[in-house]
C-alpha cells in the first residue's frame, strides 16, 4: 500500500472512471477540435483546465465555443462546473494519509479483512473495466520487442513494484534493468537512453518529481515512456506514449497497490506468452543454475 489518500475519498471502486480515464477511453470518438482540447488537458492535467476559457482555447488552437462544446461533451453543465471537478481531483491528488478521516470513524463493527477485501476486489474490477484493451495490448507488444532495452523505475513505494516487474521480465527476455528514481543515481544511466529504449514508470499520488524528471529526460532523448499510475494521472502522463491507470482507493489511510500489481502480473503473463519460444529456454537455463547451486 502507498502513502496517500483523501478525506472521505469521493470515488469508490464502483464509481465510473475518472475524467482523465474517460478522456483517454473516448479519445477516438472526439472531433478534431475536441481532440486538441483533450490533448492539451491531458498534457498538463489538471492545470490546463484551470485557465480561463479564452486562455484554454488559445493554447489548444481552437475557438472558445469549441472549448465549451468539449466541456459539454464530457457531461458538465458549463466551464465553472468543469473547473470545480478539476479542483476536487487536484485536492484528491495532493492529500496525505493524515488527511483521511480516522480509521475508527468508518465501518464500525464491520469485519476489517472482509471490508478491505471487498474494496480491493472492486478496485481490480474497476482497473480492468477502465483500461482500453488496445492500450494494454500495445504495451505488451512494446515490451515484447527484443530489440528494445526496458528500464523500470518508481518512487518511494512504487519502486518496489517496479523492481518486482524487472525481476520477472529479466528472466523472460534480455536487456532489462531497474533505475533508481533519485537524480543522483540515474543521471549517469539516462545519458545512454535513446530511441530503442522503453522506460516503464510506476507513480501514484503524491507524485514524485524526481521520477517525473527521469521520464521527461528519457523522453527528450527519444525513449518511449510507459506509465502505470492512478486514475488522476501522474505528471509523467504528459510524456508517456502509453498510460495504464489503476484504481487505488481503500478503506484505509493508505492507498492500495493491488490494481498496479494486477497490471504488472498481467503484463508479465502476456509478454511471457508472446515470447514463449525464447522465454522458455531462458527459464530452463535459470532452473538449471538453481539446481546446480542448490
Amino acid at each position: 500500500m502507498n502513502q496517500s489518500g483523501m478525506r472521505g475519498d469521493r470515488r469508490s471502486p464502483k464509481d465510473p472512471p475518472s475524467l482523465a480515464e474517460r478522456i483517454r477511453l473516448e479519445m477516438e470518438s472526439f472531433t478534431p477540435s475536441e481532440k486538441r482540447a483533450a490533448h492539451l488537458l491531458l498534457s498538463h492535467y489538471p492545470f490546463a483546465g484551470l485557465d480561463t476559457v479564452a486562455e484554454f482555447a488559445t493554447r489548444a488552437g481552437i475557438s472558445a465555443p469549441s472549448v465549451l462544446r468539449f466541456v459539454t461533451r464530457l457531461g458538465f453543465g458549463g466551464f465553472p462546473d468543469f473547473q470545480k471537478h478539476l479542483r476536487e481531483e487536484l485536492e484528491a491528488q495532493l492529500l496525505s494519509p493524515l488527511a483521511k478521516a480516522s480509521p475508527s470513524d468508518k465501518s464500525q463493527g464491520a469485519p476489517a479483512l472482509a471490508s478491505f477485501a471487498e474494496a480491493v476486489i472492486g478496485n481490480l474490477k474497476a482497473t480492468v473495466d477502465n483500461i482500453a484493451p488496445a492500450e494494454f495490448d500495445a504495451v505488451v507488444t512494446l515490451l515484447s520487442d527484443s530489440r528494445r532495452h526496458i528500464h523500470f523505475t518508481g518512487g518511494r513505494f512504487t519502486g518496489a513494484l517496479a523492481r518486482y516487474a524487472e525481476s520477472h521480465f529479466r528472466i523472460v527476455r534480455s536487456h532489462v534493468d531497474f533505475i533508481e528514481g533519485q537524480p543522483a543515481l540515474w543521471r549517469d544511466r539516462v545519458i545512454e537512453i535513446g530511441r530503442k529504449d522503453v522506460v516503464v514508470a510506476f507513480d501514484i499520488r503524491r507524485y514524485q518529481e524526481d521520477v517525473t524528471a527521469l521520464c521527461e529526460t528519457a523522453a527528450k532523448q527519444g525513449a518511449t515512456v510507459v506509465l502505470l499510475t492512478d486514475p488522476w494521472l501522474s505528471p509523467i502522463a504528459r510524456v508517456a506514449r502509453h498510460v495504464l491507470p489503476a484504481h487505488i482507493i481503500a478503506p484505509s489511510n493508505w492507498d492500495s497497490s493491488a490494481g498496479l500489481l494486477l497490471l504488472t502480473e498481467a503484463l508479465v503473463a502476456a509478454v511471457t506468452k508472446r515470447l514463449w519460444d525464447t522465454a522458455k529456454p531462458r527459464m530452463e537455463a535459470v532452473e538449471r543454475l538453481r539446481n546446480e547451486n542448490s
